[in-house]
């Protein structure tokens, strides 16, 4: 059973701007959903609809089986994170974890077991006496997370959390959301623009664009096979290789043509001479040499190398692709490429993208 459901979800803002569009998707009990797009997607906004920080124009919010559209947020039994942790300054961090069972008037023993028993959770326990503002960004987050958890709600939220800490405390902390979340099993609800987070830590991620849902799936599914152009380009660092060409049905076989570069693409029939777009990962390549006689070889000029130690990002001049460059992944390659050398990339023919030139939708 779905715990939670947003069913065709809008808001219209004063003047008719539409900062979300028919929002539709479902979580399980304990499922770690991700919200991810770039920057005015709609992603927030949806958040804070579910949280009750927004009135939706229509549509429905149901959590539990319980329609929640017309409750206040307090009533709505969901748990929000903000980015900028929101604590109260002149609290304790005992305090401050305690504060949402203060205010239901808790019996004092309970919410000191319950304050300790978070602490211990979110190895804080030391914590507790000191104020935020003798906190680093992660102990903050943490308290953020202890006053969110102790009040036990069907749904947490979260609001990029993270964004506010530095790129080494990001990923423990990344890894510690996710292993919190296993340890509650509690349906959690993730926005953030950073890929990263979403491929490490979403059971279900959804994709959002202009107010729209591009595609929902696991990160794998959505990697692998993107429904749109715009997906395929959100997911993936370096982002996919675009190449413009067009499809050519030669016998029973089509082949993607885009100058001297030619491909067959198997499992699809479209009409002759039809513009496309060939989307190929960065780590879809062979290194080859100057002399190979494959037509599915790109060859050009080094234009950028970046060593990340085991895994080598090679950016070489193609003047049919996006941006004028191809990327290419090498990982624990012998060659060593540099800046201004001649190279060749041979294509392989797995794991090949075909969308639409004109409406970005996946062939």
């Amino acid at each position: 059973m779905s715990h939670l459901v947003l069913s065709q979800l809008t808001k219209t803002y004063a003047g008719g701007s539409d900062a979300v569009r028919g929002v539709s998707f479902m979580a399980t009990q304990g499922e770690f959903i991700v919200l991810v797009g770039p920057s005015g997607c709609g992603k927030s906004t949806t958040l804070r609809m579910i949280a009750g920080l927004e009135e939706a124009t229509s549509g429905d919010i149901l959590i539990g089986g319980k329609r929640v559209n017309d409750l206040a947020p307090k009533d709505r039994d969901v748990a929000m994170v903000f980015q900028n942790y929101a604590l109260y300054p002149h609290l304790s961090v005992y305090e401050n974890i305690a504060f949402p069972l203060l205010i239901k008037k808790t019996d004092k023993a309970i919410i000191d077991r319950e304050v300790r028993s978070v602490a211990e959770l979110l190895s804080i326990n030391r914590l507790l006496d000191r104020k935020p503002k003798e906190l680093s960004g992660g102990e903050r987050q943490r308290v953020a997370l202890g006053r969110a958890i102790v009040r036990k709600p069907q749904v947490f939220l979260f609001d990029e959390p993270l964004s506010n800490l530095d790129a080494a405390l990001r990923t423990e902390m990344r890894a510690e959301l996710k292993s919190l979340q296993q340890r509650l099993g509690t349906t959690m609800v993730y926005v953030t623009h950073d890929q990263t987070e979403a491929m490490t830590m979403g059971d279900t991620i959804v994709v959002m664009n202009k107010g729209l849902v591009e595609q929902t799936g696991s990160p794998r599914e959505i990697y692998e096979t993107p429904k749109t152009a715009f997906v395929a380009r959100f997911l993936g660092a370096p982002t996919i290789n675009m190449i413009k060409g067009t499809l050519k049905t030669i016998g029973e076989n089509t082949l993607f043509t885009s100058g001297g570069f030619s491909i067959p693409i198997a499992g699809i029939s479209v009409e002759d001479n039809r513009e496309v777009f060939l989307g190929i990962r960065p780590e879809s390549f062979m290194v080859g040499t100057c002399s190979t006689d494959s037509n599915a070889t790109i060859e050009g000029t080094v234009l950028l190398v970046e060593r990340l130690g085991s895994v080598t990002h090679c950016y070489i001049e193609y003047p049919s692709a996006e941006r004028g460059k191809i990327a290419a992944t090498l990982i624990h390659h012998e060659t060593k490429p540099q800046i201004g050398d001649r190279m060749s990339i041979i294509v392989r023919e797995q794991g090949l993208h075909i969308f639409d030139a004109a409406t970005g939708v996946r062939l």
